[in-house]
């Protein structure tokens, strides 16, 4: 089984930072580097692609609303059309970052509350997953299952990735719970690394209401800021590499 290890990375704000990056980029694929809207600034993008690109991984733009206040996980009700020129903003931030430094933009993602939106409305996830199309249709968008991102993919005829969020719960419909939802994040390592034991040799996930779902993934999501992460993305790839599983990065897989 080939898989990605994927992780949320360059989350600071100047002299503020969140995460280990340095000893994630040890351990996982690809990475998904905050673009300045959510978390990250123009140094810490730089920084963060030149340590991936020193290491082999894959780097990714990883796009939100412009809210470093509330960490990108707050609604904002804005004009789709004005969104997606948010989406180009930030594409084009990391991608000039990333040529600078030789080394290259392979996918993206959305972030928080942008991507949860655009997951569960076709309306605003079309002219998004467009205006990456757009800006470069050589890129790969990673996303959860069943959501109307993957539906806009498919008919603009962009790739993507499924992505399996080890910490986070599922429901019956295979769509991530609300965070407002209590067991919505599962932070207990034991936890986490049961379900991704579960989906390596079952092909499945138990959702919250205790059903087995079968999904298919090309990639395992580690939340960079989340307590634990480098240890926990450590058990993880062992856990991959215990069923004879490769970690590969996403442009390899799609």
């Amino acid at each position: 089984m080939d898989i990605d290890l994927n992780a949320d990375l360059g989350e600071g704000f100047g002299p503020y930072r969140m995460g280990e990056d340095e000893a994630l980029l040890e351990i996982i694929s690809s990475a998904n580097v905050a673009c300045g809207y959510h978390a990250g600034d123009p140094v810490i993008m730089d920084r963060t692609v030149r340590l991936a690109l020193a290491r082999g991984i894959e780097v990714g733009a990883h796009v939100g609303f412009p809210d470093l206040m509330g960490f990108g996980r707050r609604q904002m009700q804005i004009d789709p059309s004005e969104v997606s020129k948010y989406v180009l903003y930030q594409l084009g931030a990391l991608a000039g970052i990333a040529k600078a430094a030789g080394h290259r933009v392979t996918h993206m993602s959305f972030h928080g509350a942008l991507g949860n939106m655009a997951a569960a409305d076709y309306q605003l996830a079309e002219p998004l997953v467009r205006a990456v199309a757009e800006f470069d249709p050589t890129l790969i968008i990673g996303v959860s299952t069943n959501t109307q991102i993957e539906r806009a993919a498919e008919k603009i005829g962009v790739r993507f990735a499924n992505t399996f969020l080890a910490d986070r719960a599922y429901d019956d419909e295979g769509a991530l719970v609300s965070r407002k939802i209590a067991g919505s994040v599962i932070k207990d390592r034991d936890a986490v690394l049961q379900r991704v034991k579960q989906l390596l040799e079952d092909g499945n996930v138990t959702t919250i209401t205790g059903k087995k779902l079968n999904i298919k993934v090309h990639s395992i999501l580690l939340h960079g800021d989340t307590p634990g992460a480098v240890e926990l993305a450590r058990t993880i790839r062992g856990a991959i590499q215990a069923v004879n599983g490769r970690i590969v990065p996403l442009s390899r897989l799609v």
